[in-house]
């Protein structure tokens, strides 16, 4: 049975946890009108997702 020899300090084990922290949400800028928005996210701005409106305008300001 494995058991460990010493006691893993908090830093040791902070430092070992933040490899698998989640990575900054990334951004692209929409086709439509050029503003930032999230990959596969309908576009805040104008409504528009993969080339199409989905979202009409009044609903998406």
């Amino acid at each position: 049975m494995a058991v460990p020899k010493k006691k893993v300090s908090k830093s040791k084990r902070n430092m070992r946890r933040a490899h698998d922290a989640l990575p900054a949400a990334s951004y692209g800028e929409c086709a439509n009108c050029g503003e930032l928005k999230r990959p596969h996210h309908v576009c805040p701005a104008c409504g528009h997702y993969d080339g199409r409106e989905v979202v009409s305008t009044e609903e998406a300001a």
